[in-house]
């Protein structure tokens, strides 16, 4: 399967007509995890035709209300929804007095939460998500999904070379040689490695080496662009980037694409600007739109 993006909500702090609240929800075999909860994300989580009650992880980047006043709101949808296995939530220091306190405001949410404030470990066996710490003033964090390099068999040989399905290909895919009906059977000859999968997801924040290093050689970097350029003072002074400085990011971390989000009113009616702006840096860039999917395809 591979990695599915969907924009539920790609404004700033002041939402429009077109745009929701920050939120973003990426999908991979059994993993549904929302980053950030905006106002209003439940309601976009329905209209994108995805179901809450799926949901493995929430990744907080900061506490800020325009990423988190969505949480009560869907946290009280899954209890009403029967929600039944346990919710991971993930994100700065302070989260679990966050959840503390809006339980103590709108009640207990009577499902199963647990709070992981970073930094921490987020790995399996298949897949991990390193996380990064930002620049916006307070604790605020960027995230990595990234999926491991694979050693994969190669089916076109197998069915060329009319193998058996048996445990031993098994063995093969581990790289062991291994014997079947007589004849000695080479890893080497049926395994290739599938390199590793990477989307690097930053929002608020000022310019810093952190950005770059998180969003290293990634498929796909989703990055705030909440200033032009002709604003970068302001960017400075609120710890935001502009659309050159979220492309520069890209383009020195060797991504190989670049989505822009966290997009302010003011540019609404003008994106090309915005978009124009960060393509005299990093050519492969687009500005994100609300309910917008995005597959990455598995890296063969």
């Amino acid at each position: 399967m591979n990695v599915q993006i969907t924009f539920l909500g790609t404004s700033n702090a002041i939402p429009t007509a077109e745009r929701n609240h920050p939120a973003i929800w990426l999908e991979w075999n059994a993993e549904r995890i929302l980053i950030d909860c905006g106002e209003g994300t439940q309601r976009q989580i329905k209209k994108a035709d995805l179901n809450p009650c799926k949901l493995t992880k929430i990744l907080l980047t900061h506490l800020h209300g325009d990423h988190v006043l969505g949480l009560p709101g869907l946290l009280e949808t899954l209890e009403m929804s029967e929600y039944a296995r346990q919710l991971d939530i993930y994100g700065p220091k302070g989260t679990a007095r966050h959840l503390e306190l809006l339980q103590q405001t709108y009640g207990k949410f009577n499902i199963q939460i647990k709070v992981h404030e970073l930094p921490c470990n987020i790995e399996t066996d298949d897949w991990k998500i390193e996380a990064a710490p930002m620049d916006h003033g307070i604790p605020a964090w960027a995230f990595a999904f990234i999926i491991k390099e694979r050693r994969r068999l190669d089916k076109a040989k197998i069915k060329r070379l009319k193998l058996p399905n048996t445990p031993l290909l098994g063995e093969i895919q581990k790289g062991k040689d291994v014997v079947i009906n007589g004849k000695k059977v080479k890893a080497k000859d049926l395994v290739y490695v599938q390199p590793s999968t990477k989307v690097a997801i930053i929002m608020d924040t000022k310019f810093n080496q952190n950005a770059i290093e998180i969003a290293k050689d990634a498929d796909l970097v989703v990055c705030e662009s909440t200033y032009a350029e002709k604003e970068k003072e302001y960017a400075e002074n609120y710890r935001h980037l502009t659309a050159s400085q979220a492309a520069t990011i890209a383009k020195r971390a060797k991504a190989k694409s670049l989505i822009l989000t966290h997009i302010a009113q003011r540019y609404e009616q003008n994106l090309k600007f915005i978009e124009n702006e960060a393509k005299k840096i990093f050519k492969n860039v687009r500005v994100a739109k609300d309910l917008e999917r995005k597959e990455i395809r598995l890296n063969d």
